[in-house]
């Protein structure tokens, strides 16, 4: 037997054994979000098969099995999905605080010496979080950074940050909006008339759970950027990124893509729209993207990965609710910063382990599962196709 009650977002449940949480439009409510299923399981995690959601089961050392109370304790994902960001017990008794008894952090930092020195690096959305910490980093290895960003007296501020932080010079900004093609076109232009490689590119930029919207092409926002906007700058940019191997070619991904599925009937979202679903739709895609470039590639010497950066603070939380801002605000001492949280772009742009790897999925500087839909061959090429469609190119 179980039941959600709203007043305090108390879970009462049997804690014997897995069970469902039955009460699933009031679980819902109080989350905000959709469940397809909740389970328990004693002394473990609470996870729902759509979102991964993690809170902690505890009981007293001495307590009897049967009714346990929980105290919800949502973990929203850096671009505000939920999604578990540690495995913990956490409790909650009446008149009683919120207590951690257990957690696992992330694992060892991952830490190299690799140089970059007389390479160059294209990173999008440098201007702030994950991106402007991982140009930071590469400009410390010696490599030359472009940070291709869309306000530029953000990205003014921004470039001097990571020249001070750096100790480099050898940094530029320049214009570029993921979500208008003319834009993307006049980058790339740019790129390919005045740099005579390109080393590494990462597609870092990204919107999330944003209020409907549509690019200057039409396309739905956050697919428009997520997903479009950076394949369409990669297919620009391939002829020299080939001509610069060995390269790589970094995609920033998130967990969300798990629960994310690819509508190739209405990609843009014109005749149902959910913010969530968008963006974790838009996540899949990048994954999937990642797995059927690294398959042309072959033999080129151009390598590709997507990742999850883990849960990290940035602004990308702007478009969250008020009562989810709250959480995250709750929560932050467990959450990864930006420097942390560009570990993982930073690895699969340097780790020489990763040389003859292409394709994978990483997360917390190591290889990781990504989801079924993420491997789907088939899907991946369908998706290849319709973008090939929507943006008006011929990438075979």
């Amino acid at each position: 037997m179980s039941a959600a009650t709203r007043g305090d977002e108390v879970i009462k449940c049997d804690s014997s054994g897995p069970h469902q949480l039955s009460n699933r439009l009031e679980m819902e409510d109080i989350l905000g979000a959709p469940l397809q299923a909740m389970y328990i399981t004693h002394m473990k995690h609470i996870t729902s098969s759509c979102f991964s959601i993690v809170f902690g089961l505890w009981e007293a050392a001495n307590a009897a099995p049967g009714m346990t109370e929980l105290r919800l304790l949502e973990k929203f994902e850096r671009k505000g999905e939920i999604q578990g960001l540690f495995p913990g017990v956490y409790a909650h008794r009446p008149g009683r605080q919120l207590a951690v008894v257990e957690k696992n952090f992330f694992r060892a930092a991952w830490s190299s010496d690799e140089r970059l020195d007389d390479k160059t690096v294209v990173i999008t959305g440098a201007n702030t979080g994950i991106g402007k910490e991982t140009a930071i980093d590469l400009a410390k290895r010696g490599a030359k950074v472009i940070m291709a960003c869309r306000d530029m007296e953000r990205a003014q501020a921004a470039m001097k940050e990571v020249m001070e932080s750096s100790g480099s010079e050898n940094v530029v900004c320049m214009k570029l909006d993921l979500s208008d093609s003319k834009s993307i076109r006049e980058f790339a232009e740019a790129i390919n008339k005045g740099e005579p490689k390109l080393n590494i590119l990462i597609n870092n930029a990204g919107v999330m759970v944003c209020p409907y919207g549509k690019t200057a092409d039409g396309f739905e926002m956050q697919i428009g950027v997520n997903h479009f906007g950076h394949f369409l700058l990669t297919y620009l940019l391939i002829d020299l990124i080939k001509r610069s191997a060995p390269a790589r070619i970094v995609t920033v991904s998130s967990m969300a893509h798990s629960w994310g599925t690819i509508n190739l009937e209405d990609i843009n979202s014109e005749k149902s729209y959910d913010k969530k679903g968008a963006y974790s739709q838009s996540k899949l895609a990048n994954v999937l993207f990642t797995r059927s470039l690294a398959k042309r590639l072959e033999g080129t010497g151009v390598t590709t990965y997507s990742l999850h950066p883990g849960v990290v603070q940035t602004d990308l939380w702007r478009h969250l609710s008020g009562p989810q801002q709250f959480v995250m605000k709750a929560i932050s001492p467990f959450t990864k910063s930006s420097t942390q949280g560009a570990q993982t772009s930073i690895y699969c742009a340097v780790e020489p382990s990763l040389e003859k790897e292409s394709g994978g999925y990483y997360s917390d500087c190591a290889p990781a599962s990504c989801s079924a839909a993420g491997k789907d061959d088939d899907l991946a090429q369908k998706l290849w196709e319709l973008t090939c469609q929507q943006l008006s190119i011929t990438w075979e």
